[in-house]
């Protein structure tokens, strides 16, 4: 029923990989709350705070595919070191604009720009390393241990942002993530090398394409894809969080993120039980529906622990999904392919929330917050069971089916 953390004791390399993005992670989120209130209070806008999420897709989309290439054909560890690297200097930036009277809205834009680039970049090497170092059979675990990092960071990140950022203001929490990046550094430079195979592919067009055409022949490929940019472009509520800060009251700010998160992480803690189901398809279907129900019910509560508990409901739902998305990920994907793969993954469980957010704050400013919530809540729900019943055999799919896939993936190689 609990955790397995079978993974942790099997390699060293992805023990410090996991500590390191632990910590990390944690100053993320605490960034992440600080630049949407920082944009909310420099322009009163919803929208505005929704077209971060565009100035991160971008680069995220353009990257990735740069950054799949790269993992299948060059040193995974150096990778990861340069992008680290890189994040860091991003929050030194923003640190440098909190000192402005004014900060500038650019600049804050092209932060998120150059920090989605260098996610972009290194979540390709951070699978396909992973892949190298875990047997396929504990991939189910490594996930649900993924999602507890995601969701340790992720609930007690925001409630923590939401405190400094209101009462300390944006600059500390930029410090304090600019802090964090220290272990991550640290873990990164720790790790041993895994070498890359004698015959691996150059970077090429050819070979992106080929990643392409590879995950469109495979319907339990495409299958979580659609159905994740489905759920999160219609239901993703993160663009309206400081707008329902100032309806329930500031202190809430991080509440709203924490409360997603804290459902996601009931979902990792209680995972023991997903290693045991076989049917993957119609597990993610279902807990993506659940997603959009538990939007649409945040869209119609009443109070702050109402909405609140419906948040956790949905963070819940889309955990299990996740967990799932990523065990067919790993389970089925032939470690040759699995960096330029990763990079499609990126694409699709990006997406959905980048551009979602920009449209959820759209239209709100249109019509209305609840409005824009409980109406893509809905839409969520008619969109995840249409794709599924669209793509024929995702919902039948079992991991025997992706194990034995990869496995003769590997065997032509």
């Amino acid at each position: 029923m609990f955790i397995d953390i079978s993974p942790l004791k099997a390699s060293r390399d992805f023990r410090l990989l996991f500590i390191g993005q632990v910590v990390s992670f944690f100053g993320t989120m605490i960034s992440f709350v600080a630049i949407q209130w920082q944009v909310y209070e420099l322009t009163k806008s919803s929208a505005y705070v929704g077209y971060i999420s565009l100035f991160q897709f971008v680069p995220m989309f353009v990257f990735a595919f740069i950054g799949g290439a790269v993992a299948d054909s060059f040193d995974r560890r150096r990778i990861l070191r340069l992008t680290e690297i890189g994040q860091t200097l991003v929050t030194v930036f923003l640190i440098v604009n909190s000192f402005i009277g004014t900060p500038s809205l650019t600049v804050i834009y092209i932060s998120a720009a150059v920090h989605a680039a260098c996610a972009a970049l290194q979540r390709p090497a951070f699978e396909s390393f992973i892949q190298k170092v875990i047997p396929a059979e504990m991939m189910t675990s490594v996930q649900a241990l993924n999602s507890l990092r995601w969701s340790i960071g992720a609930v007690i990140g925001p409630a923590i942002a939401g405190v400094i950022t209101t009462t300390l203001g944006v600059r500390t929490a930029f410090i304090v993530d600019l802090a964090t990046f220290a272990v991550s550094l640290i873990a990164v430079y720790m790790i041993s090398a895994v070498p890359t195979a004698a015959d691996a592919e150059r970077p090429s067009v050819r070979g992106v394409l080929d990643s392409v055409r590879y995950a469109l022949s495979k319907p339990y490929l495409l299958g979580t894809y659609i159905i994740d940019i489905a759920a999160m472009f219609f239901a993703v509520p993160q663009a309206l969080f400081p707008a329902l800060a100032k309806t329930y009251g500031e202190k809430f700010l991080g509440l709203f993120p924490a409360a997603i998160a804290t459902g996601s992480l009931i979902a990792a803690l209680t995972s023991g039980w997903t290693k045991k189901v076989e049917h993957h398809g119609a597990a993610i279907t279902a807990a993506a529906i659940l997603w959009g129900v538990g939007i649409v019910l945040f869209g119609f509560a009443n109070g702050i622990w109402i909405a609140l508990a419906c948040l956790v409901f949905a963070g819940f739902s889309d955990m299990i999904s996740a967990i799932f998305r990523g065990a067919v990920w790993n389970q089925s994907i032939p470690n040759f392919m699995r960096g330029r793969l990763a990079s499609l993954e990126m694409i699709s469980y990006l997406t959905g929330p980048y551009l979602g957010n920009a449209k959820m704050g759209i239209v709100a400013e249109w019509t209305s917050v609840p409005t824009a919530i409980i109406s893509g809540g809905a839409l969520c729900i008619i969109g995840v069971a249409a794709s599924a019943m669209l793509i024929p055999g995702f919902m039948t799919y079992r991991a025997t089916d992706g194990i034995r896939d990869r496995e003769l993936e590997e065997a032509r190689k």
